[in-house]
């Protein structure tokens, strides 16, 4: 994901937050009925938020607050749900009720320091972040947040202080750093912000966020030339981040960027972005959300947050409020492209292929060059089997590399996949090899190239080591050790080939390709019953039609002697079997 390359780093033991446990049920369907009684309510709440519905289980729970208001366990949870939700209001009215019961909920303080703070009563601010400062990671965010506000009230030496103070954990280090600089820049203290950013840099010299800061605060000061090496130093440690990228170009053209950060607001909502980032990543997803729409009350232009609360929302599945934030990136900004992109695979999630197909081929219209658009629209036809287009797009995509490296591996290897399952072998196989070149440690490659030739009897031996390779890589992935367990009963080698199979259906038990491969091995080891109950068993899990007809055919039959009838078409979009993934 793009927004990983921004705050890579860990925070898992330190989070002390936690989302409330959910409701282990499963959400039954839309409906637009409101449960009237409380109890329903409450239950309707529950399940909207096991699915992570926030703004349909914040409605739910308001409807159990009206009927019953001293509910204190219901009010916190709205609470939570109308701040993730981005209901600013509604969260500041429910916040001031949840601290009246919880004097210490640190959400809830930090969503009433920030209205404080956009209405300029730092004094206010200051009094809800200094009864929020608990706990490791609320204490990181008060103390750098008590730092910004004393620097809103035209106190450096007091801000610069309040970061001096911070316990120095390892952990936290480079934020305390990171800020240090921040403030001082703004202070109009240049050599402590410098040497700050420096350290930062040093320390996470692939954040990105360090490293903007640092080259805008060196060229602002007039180092283009140092500015321009903390760049291209990201850059070489990273994907190339589409900001960095531009902030490159800027430097090279001769122009003098802003700081990143210029005032005290955009300094606070820096610290909610930053942590907020991080905790969603760590699937912290209600308190990381709450983190970002905090940062975007305080900088409402800020594509960055836009951007990781769209991702954010689309790793649950929630598609449509992900695009609600794509579409709030503005198109001056260099993730806007990436933004787009995005919200194509979101909307081909929403089985809206033609609006998706749409937005990226409108994108080509302006970037006929950028392989990005082209490798998207071929993903999209490619996962509905629309091979011939998404061959085409993918042909586009790699024409444009003219220097292939190893992370063009995946176009070489989505090709190869759309023209295997257009039965030309030939080109495929071409792709495939070009694929295991560029990347000969990736296991789709690996096991997608070995099955193929297993399947087709041919390079056996190369094709066993290929597959024990990727099995070796990922050995709990199912689709993995069933093609090395179909490898072994092409061969003749069924008692390996069930040991396998077996460990194949524990792993993917809803799989109609492997439970249909261990009947297959069943049978030729004279397990003919469990053989039967396997492909009975494979028939319930909605095989391809085709494949349905063969399955039927076994049950009547069986297998004959020398009978190398392939278990499955290998019709899906993934096949061969092992590249499911």
């Amino acid at each position: 994901m793009l927004r990983k390359a921004i705050w890579a780093t860990s925070l898992a033991a330190l989070i002390t937050f936690a989302a409330a446990p959910v409701a282990d049920v499963a959400w039954v369907e839309e409906r637009e009925v409101q449960p009237r009684s409380l109890l329903g309510s409450y239950l309707a709440g529950r399940l909207a938020r096991s699915v992570r519905d926030n703004d349909r289980a914040a409605q739910f729970y308001e409807n159990v607050l009206n009927k019953d208001p001293e509910n204190e366990f219901i009010l916190e949870r709205t609470f939570r749900l109308e701040a993730a939700s981005g209901n600013w209001s509604r969260a500041v009215r429910l916040a001031e009720d949840v601290i009246t019961g919880e004097p210490s909920h640190q959400l809830a303080r930090f969503v009433l320091a920030a209205e404080e703070f956009k209405k300029k009563n730092y004094q206010g601010s200051k009094a809800h972040f200094m009864a929020a400062s608990k706990g490791a990671l609320p204490e990181l965010t008060a103390k750098l947040s008590l730092a910004w506000t004393h620097l809103a009230e035209g106190k450096p030496d007091k801000a610069l202080g309040e970061v001096a103070k911070m316990k120095k954990a390892d952990w936290s280090l480079f934020y305390q750093q990171y800020h240090k600089g921040l403030i001082a820049d703004v202070a109009g203290r240049s050599k402590t912000a410098r040497t700050a950013l420096s350290r930062a840099f040093t320390s996470r010299p692939r954040t990105l966020r360090i490293a903007e800061a640092y080259a805008r605060h060196a060229a602002h000061n007039g180092n283009n030339k140092l500015a321009k090496q903390i760049i291209r130093k990201h850059i070489g440690k990273s994907t190339g981040h589409p900001i960095a990228v531009s902030l490159l170009e800027k430097l090279n053209a001769g122009e003098k960027p802003a700081r990143l950060i210029t005032n005290s607001q955009h300094g606070l909502a820096e610290v909610f972005y930053a942590i907020g980032d991080a905790l969603t990543g760590e699937d912290s997803t209600d308190v990381g959300l709450i983190y970002l729409r905090i940062a975007l009350q305080l900088k409402p232009d800020f594509p960055l947050a836009f951007l990781a609360v769209g991702e954010t929302y689309d790793r649950i599945d929630q598609f449509a409020p992900a695009i609600e934030a794509y579409d709030k990136v503005q198109k001056s900004s260099p993730i806007w492209k990436n933004v787009k992109i995005r919200k194509a695979y979101a909307l081909n999630s929403m089985e809206d292929v033609d609006g998706a197909r749409a937005l990226l081929v409108s994108l080509t219209d302006n970037s006929a060059d950028d392989v990005r658009i082209y490798d998207a629209l071929g993903s999209i036809l490619r996962s509905r089997q629309k091979y011939a287009e998404a061959e085409k797009f993918y042909g586009k995509a790699i024409a444009l590399v003219k220097k292939p490296e190893k992370r063009h591996w995946s176009l070489f290897y989505a090709r190869g996949v759309c023209r295997e399952q257009q039965k030309n072998w030939k080109d495929a196989e071409v792709d495939l090899e070009m694929a295991l070149k560029l990347n000969p440690d990736q296991p789709l490659v690996l096991n997608y190239l070995g099955y193929s030739w297993v399947d087709q009897g041919v390079n056996l031996k190369r094709a066993m080591n290929l597959i024990r390779k990727a099995v070796k890589l990922k050995p709990d992935d199912g689709y993995f050790v069933d093609s090395l367990g179909w490898a072994y009963y092409r061969q003749g080698q069924f008692k390996q080939a069930v040991k396998h199979l077996e460990r194949a259906v524990e792993l993917r038990p809803e799989d109609p390709v492997i439970n249909d491969h261990l009947g297959d091995a069943y049978w030729r080891v004279g397990r003919v019953l469990e053989a039967k109950y396997q492909w009975s068993q494979s028939l319930t899990l909605e095989p391809e039609p085709e494949d349905e007809r063969k399955i039927k055919k076994k049950l009547a039959e069986g297998l004959k002697d020398g009978d190398e009838t392939r278990a499955m078409a290998d019709t899906a979009e993934t096949a061969p079997s092992g590249s499911r993934n």
